[in-house]
């Protein structure tokens, strides 16, 4: 089906997906190889459970300083040209003869800053599916002041999704405290967001799936709020920690580093046992002597468009991301 950007039928998705125990997994993209594989995992687990028509969010960040993804989407480095290119193809992808018609496939603007994506929040809003309006690094009451602001003048167009609390990086030497129920309550009745982001102990960026969700705060913030928070930082915990979002009160879960972190690790591995196939026999034997390569690898064929192509290397991306996306979607679509 095309694009859900619609308000009311963006919120009659999550109404469906509480009814199911569903916690729809938002995932975040700066390609096309990206948004084929979360599309393409979709499909498969569609399939799987017999439901067609699952929802899955497809996002991306703007000006956010820790990844713009939409300048990483073009070489132009225009955050603009990249997310008109994002936008269009994802039309195509869920247009009418398209493999993914079927899917209930939804748009989100990650991280949007109320000050850097200023240009952005003069587009129409009407095109985008929800948005995370982001002012977390202003005091709390400047951030509530400013979130309600734009609840008010946009709210009636596009579902919105407030940050009661900054996340920290991973990369950085930042540390947050964790959200308590009462902020979260404060926050949410005075913003009038239609979800909230909470600091459950997990962070962006992180490179090991080494810190804890605080699933138990969780619960005792979703007791003062309603099942309305959305979990960012899934990729610094293990699957096993979030397998029962629901349960605490979660409805939505954002994910991308371990898209990447993971998938590259598989591509470079392939790339050197298939050395001679990349670079040549030559090449291949220049840099066993530099030490750069071992003698295991492929010493004997010859250079191959199979795989010096862009399309060897994005296919390798592709297969392991999409692996990835259906580990996720086997936790949460049952």
């Amino acid at each position: 089906m095309p694009l859900i950007t619609a308000r009311e039928a963006v919120l009659d998705v999550h109404a469906q997906a509480a009814q199911n125990k569903w916690v729809i997994p938002t995932i975040c993209t700066e390609n096309l190889t990206t948004t084929e594989a979360i599309l393409s995992a979709a499909l498969q687990h569609s399939r799987t459970i017999n439901r067609p028509d699952i929802p899955i969010t497809v996002a991306i960040t703007n000006q956010y300083s820790h990844r713009s993804q939409s300048v990483n989407y073009t070489h132009t480095k225009r955050w603009d040209i990249g997310l008109r290119l994002f936008l269009k193809e994802l039309e195509v992808l869920t247009g009418k003869g398209s493999p993914f018609e079927k899917l209930s496939v939804m748009v989100h603007l990650d991280h949007t800053q109320w000050d850097a994506d200023e240009a952005l929040l003069r587009w129409d809003m009407g095109q985008f599916s929800s948005i995370m309006y982001d002012a977390s690094h202003l005091p709390f009451e400047e951030n509530i002041k400013k979130t309600a602001r734009f609840v008010e003048k946009n709210g009636h167009k596009i579902v919105v999704e407030g940050a009661c609390d900054e996340i920290v990086d991973a990369t950085g030497n930042e540390t947050s405290d964790l959200t308590t129920p009462k902020d979260a309550a404060n926050y949410l009745n005075r913003t009038n967001v239609d979800f909230i982001v909470a600091n459950l102990g997990t962070e962006h960026r992180a490179n090991t799936a080494d810190l804890e969700y605080q699933g138990s705060l969780a619960k005792q913030i979703a007791e003062q709020t309603g099942p309305r928070l959305v979990l960012h930082g899934a990729s610094s915990v293990p699957a096993n920690q979030i397998k029962n979002l629901f349960n605490d009160g979660i409805a939505k879960v954002n994910i991308w580093t371990r898209l990447e972190r993971d998938s590259s690790p598989v591509l470079f591995e392939d790339m050197v046992i298939n050395a001679s196939k990349i670079i040549g026999k030559e090449k291949t034997d220049q840099m066993i002597e530099m030490g750069l390569l071992g003698d295991y690898v492929d010493m004997s064929s010859d250079k191959s468009i199979s795989h010096y192509t862009t399309a060897y290397r994005q296919n390798i991306i592709f297969t392991k991301m999409e692996e990835i996306v259906l580990e996720y979607l086997h936790l949460w679509y049952t």
